[in-house]
């Protein structure tokens, strides 16, 4: 199902930002955990020399964004090191992280160590909401006190948060949460159907009408909102703010380009856009299109990007199929490939969450 093709464009742009999970070892058991993260880590992760031959190929390759997470990334004994080390490779290096084993000092040892900004997990705007998908009660205010030793040692944080059946309805309260609380941005994430989503969470997949319901709420929000307003695993949120040419009164123009997926819509794999290496070296496009490419572990990262056919297919607009294939808007949008891939089992069957007609 994955089409694989001999022709390979080499010329392709390398992707804005890189993301490196450096640990499957997390202190939670979250329900939809996208890395699949475990109490211990995995006996086959990447060694800190072979992250640091990791981190020698991407900063020699012009990124400009690095993304270190799990796994929880401060579980791993390594974390520091490497971002020390991706600092003085002159990696813009962020972080992503449940925020419950942050404090002050920690805080402070990040920011000194290089980490540019963090990005905390707030799944809920009530500790019910988070706590029940987070699966440890107590989570929700161990994150918002690690927000809040961010903000003292002035280490800046976004919130990262997971749109679902259960928290849809608080998306006004948890927006207001992340501006209440000091956040630079607000990133909401649309619930993909990994294999933890779909043995645990299945049932918290937004509707057709849910999904729409939000992300136009989310769009006219962005008028007034002192934040910026990011959407993953939805591109057509941006085609919402074009169609209705929302212009954020409290954000510089033109701000809301900054983001990878703005303008070209779904990123994984492409250029300009976005690729995922797991702990164990495996690289996969996207964190929510679990398709393996190569393994770092035997190849250079640029090579898998340049060489890769799987990626060669998805970055051809051309080649959707369904409802994707025929829109006018594929371009600028081109769906989801990560739900694609996950409902139906192709990396260009059309994006079954569209609502656009």
């Amino acid at each position: 199902m994955l089409g694989l093709d001999k022709n390979v464009n080499s010329n392709v742009e390398p992707p804005a930002l890189v993301s490196y999970a450096i640990t499957q070892k997390c202190n939670l058991h979250c329900k939809h955990c996208y890395s699949d993260a475990a109490e211990n880590k995995a006996d086959d992760e990447l060694s800190l020399e072979q992250s640091k031959r990791l981190l020698d190929q991407i900063g020699d390759w012009g990124i400009k964004l690095l993304i270190l997470d799990g796994g929880e990334p401060l579980c791993s004994e390594n974390f520091l090191k490497m971002v020390s080390y991706a600092a003085r490779k002159g990696l813009r290096t962020t972080v992503g992280s449940n925020g419950t084993m942050i404090d002050y000092a920690t805080a402070v040892q990040m920011k000194q160590a290089g980490v540019a900004a963090i990005a905390i997990s707030i799944d809920g705007a009530t500790a019910v909401t988070h706590d029940s998908l987070r699966g440890e009660q107590g989570s929700f205010e161990k994150a918002l006190r690690g927000a809040a030793a961010c903000k003292k040692a002035q280490l800046p944080f976004q919130f990262g948060m997971v749109i679902r059946k259960s928290s849809h309805r608080e998306v006004p309260d948890m927006l207001k949460l992340a501006v209440d609380s000091g956040a630079f941005a607000a990133e909401f994430f649309d619930l993909i159907q990994v294999k933890r989503v779909r043995a645990e969470c299945a049932d918290e997949v937004l509707s057709l009408e849910e999904r729409k319901s939000v992300m136009e709420w989310l769009a006219e929000a962005q008028r007034s909102s002192p934040l910026p307003i990011k959407v993953v695993a939805c591109p057509m949120y941006p085609m919402i703010i074009r169609e209705r040419n929302i212009q954020p009164t409290q954000l510089p123009q033109g701000f809301l380009r900054r983001v990878p997926y703005w303008e070209g819509g779904c990123a994984a794999g492409r250029g300009k856009g976005y690729i995922t290496i797991l702990p164990n070296g495996d690289v996969i496009p996207c964190m929510l299109l679990q398709v393996k490419l190569g393994n770092v572990k035997s190849q250079d990262i640029r090579d898998i990007w340049a060489d890769s056919p799987i990626l060669q297919r998805l970055r051809s607009r051309e080649l959707l199929q369904g409802k994707c294939g025929a829109c006018e808007l594929k371009g600028q949008c081109g769906g989801c490939r990560g739900r694609a891939y996950e409902e139906k089992g192709d990396i260009l069957a059309e994006d079954p969450g569209c609502w656009i007609k």
